[in-house]
């Protein structure tokens, strides 16, 4: 089968058209006509090399949503015409300790979607089906790949980290992955507190649900919130006074990671051990926790704020991203 895809053919590179085949399906394997494809900043990551694990040429795109074309002999539970999406994992062992406990996304053998092949930056993407999600009817097919990265990775580090309802959460930081876990977490019934640099994101997160704003000015410690903490989200990319957070939890409460500081944690032990606090970080999610991210999503109307390109436009959208104009995620969709 040939498709038709948008490729970088070198270390940070525009996007040029690539054509390339793909056999059959076989047992396991899928076919997806690609609907929408999101763009993430790790597909930015992939095309530049940064993580020094690029093959050129290179289709990226991970959040993909998109109608099952053609199956293989194997498949049983997704038949063409459904509606699926996939995110950044293309396959895992589905045997070893931690995919056995629901834990794919931590397996020692996952494969990632654009390193191990073409992912969806094309009109067609091959995949295990195993890690094709059916779409609940709720949710769009243009909002639908960015809950499958950037939703299940705050939605995975949220409930790993411990949250249920009742509690109260604070999230740092308002962009592509902070907009989606203030509404996740509010929507399932917590209190919700955000530590944001600007005056918009805190209007923002108050529209979607945040109860409390903390505003400082980049480089300023945060202020104290109002109510300790029993989970703390960090979603942004840069280093800040550690310290200063970890004082906020409560007892037994737990900063977590998912955003990637740019430079390594420096910690004080005795706030950790003197109120049994915890550190951890979360990656994505496994595929049990992905169909419930998307059922919350559905039932709660939890949407990511997304610019709409078409792929025609995909260099264009890509600048966007990489000078972090896009509010709040960018998603390529076909004319």
């Amino acid at each position: 089968m040939q498709i038709q895809g948008l490729a970088a053919k070198k270390s940070g590179a525009k996007l040029e058209p690539y054509n390339f085949s793909v056999s059959q399906p076989q047992d396991y394997e899928c076919i997806i006509q690609v609907l929408a494809c999101g763009i993430c900043h790790s597909d930015i990551h992939i095309i530049d090399n940064d993580w020094g694990l690029s093959t050129y040429p290179v289709v990226a795109g991970h959040e993909v949503a998109g109608e099952i074309v053609e199956v293989g002999s194997q498949v049983k539970h997704l038949q063409k015409g459904d509606r699926v999406g996939v995110g950044w994992q293309r396959s895992s062992c589905l045997q070893c300790r931690d995919c056995l406990r629901g834990n794919e996304n931590l397996c020692n053998q996952n494969q990632a979607l654009i390193l191990n092949g073409a992912g969806g930056f094309a009109d067609y993407l091959a995949v295990d089906s195993r890690f094709a999600f059916p779409l609940p009817p709720e949710i769009d097919t243009k909002i639908a790949g960015p809950l499958l990265c950037g939703g299940i990775t705050v939605y995975s580090g949220l409930r790993s980290a411990g949250m249920s309802s009742g509690q109260e959460i604070g999230i740092i930081g308002v962009g592509g992955l902070g907009h989606m876990a203030v509404q996740f977490a509010s929507k399932l019934g917590n209190r919700v507190t955000v530590f944001t640099t600007s005056e918009d994101k805190a209007e923002l997160a108050s529209q979607l649900g945040a109860d409390e704003t903390v505003i400082l000015k980049k480089g300023e410690d945060p202020t104290a919130p109002s109510r300790e903490l029993d989970i703390l989200l960090s979603t942004v990319p840069t280093s800040l006074n550690w310290a200063a957070y970890i004082e906020f939890l409560a007892s037994d409460g737990t900063l977590a990671f998912v955003g990637v500081p740019d430079a390594p944690l420096t910690l004080p032990l005795f706030p950790l051990l003197l109120k049994r606090r915890r550190v951890m970080g979360s990656p994505i999610g496994g595929r049990a926790i992905m169909m419930e991210m998307l059922s919350v999503a559905a039932q709660h109307k939890i949407e990511p704020i997304v610019e709409v390109f078409p792929f025609e436009q995909a260099n264009e959208a890509i600048q966007k991203v990489r000078d972090n104009k896009i509010r709040y995620r960018a998603v390529l969709t076909v004319s």
